[in-house]
């Protein structure tokens, strides 16, 4: 900035000219400038002002508001943080359809060790090895000696294990608050539940995190904020499946079987009341897989769904169902049962000899291969693989288990004439109870396709249609004539008017190919009430033996329908099914293709 002169040379020129005193010019300027720097200072005191004045009251403006705020909030207790919360993760509980706990959290704490607190280090090993037998003496003694400044000694403790480490008196044994996963009813439901174990570890607090089944399945809903503590209602009825786990149990037991499974399913919505699998574990202390040897001999594969077999004769009723409802046979045809029956180099024969001919009814009810693949022989093997496509039997189950995408049916390649015959009676494609029993829901059920689930459901599935009403009314009819006339008579529970189809398969030999002789998987694909069917129930043993008689028996209708029925004669009260008495049936209903 340049200054005015104080006596500009112009103006003083101009001053004497007119006779005046140019030092009054000098004051004049003086005084000017004066009065310009008390105006400066003035503007910029009062800029000072207005910006300490916008600043308290946006001060006070805050403050206030925030009174405001907690003046209409209700009152809470303070809270202090802790090390490691930010790795806390709340995790919903797991209930059954009624709601009753399957699981849910548990408070407990951690034990740690800080060595370089600590004042008798030998001591404290040996009382903790008292009250920890799974603990080395050697080993805790060389980690509380050593140089480490931190020593997990246990994840978890019970009340009881906490207050015996209390009483050792030692300060460098240091406690952990933490939330552990806990299944109340043990073993029950656990390869639904899968399991759960610590992620992310802190000394205050551990992320849990599932590992398999359901708890893995839905790991994001379980731990979802939004959600707040609404609990997973799952389809799983917790009196029906102990029911069927222990009936299962001793059935294994009484015929000798290497394991076993079941899955009841309710026909119209799906959903899965009870799945078994045996052996079976506890998901408190889910074991190990196996590190050597078949991983299906491991209490925590799932023989329900990710046991993949050849159920053998279970498989007829799709292919007398496709041929009726194709118009290419009724309940009443006559097929041709003379055998053997070749195709590419192969002999299909029947378990013993039905004469020249058998109605389709028979067919089914006597359990004839024969038969069944003349029937195949009528529908082609294109129509044959689209109509199990349409019953979910060629594809992985979508049923909410991560095990179940890894469950996919074995198919053969390429699908050719004598697939599709073998295929017709249960042979030649291997697929899982879970499969089986969504497919004959869809066969009972009206003929719409069911999608298996396992979380309760509201209404009916409203699937595509599979097959016709009147099928579906045959189906049933001939399925109830398995149990009264067949394979199935043991099976006849009063009151409840079972049907169902046996199924007895060679079970083949993992290397060389071929199958065993005395090996077999048995199943019983069952419905009931046979009239108006509400429920499957699929019951398979592996490698099962009867041996009450004479001779040593392995089929279905000796091992796995005995074991069906106790089931059902169980279960069905619980599943607020009274017994009844049973309708007519209508048989042989003659349907006409389009």
């Amino acid at each position: 900035m340049i200054r005015k002169p104080l006596r500009p040379l112009a103006e003083v020129l101009r001053a004497r000219a007119r006779g005046e005193n140019p030092r009054e010019i000098e004051k004049d300027n003086i005084r000017a400038r004066h009065e310009a720097m008390k105006d400066g200072a003035r503007l910029r005191a009062e800029g000072r002002l207005l910006i300490l004045c916008i600043f308290f009251l946006g001060a006070f403006g805050a403050v206030g508001g925030r009174m405001a705020v907690l003046a209409s909030s209700d009152p809470t207790e303070p809270k202090a943080a802790r090390f490691g919360e930010q790795i806390l993760s709340s995790r919903a509980d797991i209930v059954d359809r009624k709601g009753r706990l399957l699981a849910t959290n548990f408070e407990t704490f951690s034990l740690y060790a800080q060595p370089q607190r600590m004042v008798a280090p030998k001591v404290a090993a040996e009382r903790l090895a008292q009250i920890f037998p799974d603990l080395e003496i050697t080993k805790l003694t060389g980690l509380f000696t050593g140089d480490r400044k931190f020593v997990w000694v246990k994840r978890n403790l019970s009340p009881e294990q906490k207050q015996a480490v209390h009483d050792i008196g030692e300060p460098g044994l240091q406690f952990g608050p933490r939330e552990m996963r806990l299944y109340p009813n043990g073993a029950i439901a656990a390869h639904v539940l899968g399991g759960a174990r610590y992620g992310r570890e802190g000394v205050s607090s551990a992320e849990v995190i599932g590992v398999a089944g359901v708890e893995r399945a839905f790991e994001d809903r379980l731990r979802s904020i939004d959600r707040g503590n609404e609990p997973l209602r799952l389809s799983i009825d917790l009196s029906v499946q102990a029911a069927t786990e222990e009936i299962l149990a001793g059935g294994m037991r009484l015929m000798q079987a290497k394991g076993a499974s079941a899955v009841l399913m309710r026909v119209q919505t799906g959903e899965i009341v009870a799945l078994a699998s045996l052996p079976d574990f506890d998901p408190n202390q889910r074991p190990r897989p196996l590190t050597t040897g078949d991983q299906g001999d491991s209490p925590l594969f799932n023989r329900a769904l990710q046991g993949v077999y050849e159920l053998g004769s279970v498989f007829k009723i799709f292919t007398m169902a496709q041929g009726i409802d194709l118009g290419l046979v009724n309940a009443h045809t006559e097929i041709d049962t003379t055998g053997p029956l070749k195709s590419g180099g192969h002999k299909i024969r029947d378990y013993r000899d039905y004469g020249p001919s058998l109605s389709v009814r028979d067919v089914l009810v006597k359990s004839s291969n024969i038969g069944t693949a003349r029937v195949a022989m009528e529908i082609g093997a294109h129509r044959q693989k689209a109509f199990l496509d349409q019953l979910g039997l060629l594809e992985a189950t979508p049923v909410e288990m991560v095990e179940a995408k890894g469950a996919a049916p074995l198919l053969p390649k390429p699908w050719s004439e004598t697939s599709m015959l073998t295929i017709s009676y249960g042979h030649g494609m291997s697929a899982s109870p879970v499969h089986l029993a969504s497919a004959y829901a869809a066969m009972v059920n009206g003929g719409t396709a069911v999608t298996p689930t396992l979380l309760k459901q509201d209404a009916p599935q409203e699937g595509p249609r599979v097959i016709s009403q009147q099928t579906s009314a045959v189906v049933r009819d001939m399925l109830r004539g398995v149990v009264v006339e067949g394979t199935a008579s043991m099976a006849d529970v009063p009151g409840y008017y079972v049907g169902g189809k046996t199924g007895t398969a060679d079970k083949p030999k993992p290397q060389g190919g071929g199958y065993f002789e005395d090996k077999v998987i048995a199943t019983f694909a069952s419905v009931f009430p046979a009239h108006k069917p509400e429920y499957v129930l699929i019951v398979t043993l592996d490698e099962p033996r009867e041996t009450t008689g004479e001779e040593e028996r392995r089929t279905a209708g000796w091992t796995a329908v005995p074991v069906a029925a106790e089931t059902i004669r169980r279960v069905a009260p619980l599943l607020g099914l009274r017994p009844g008495v049973e309708r007519s049936l209508k048989s042989g209903v003659t349907l006409a293709s389009d």
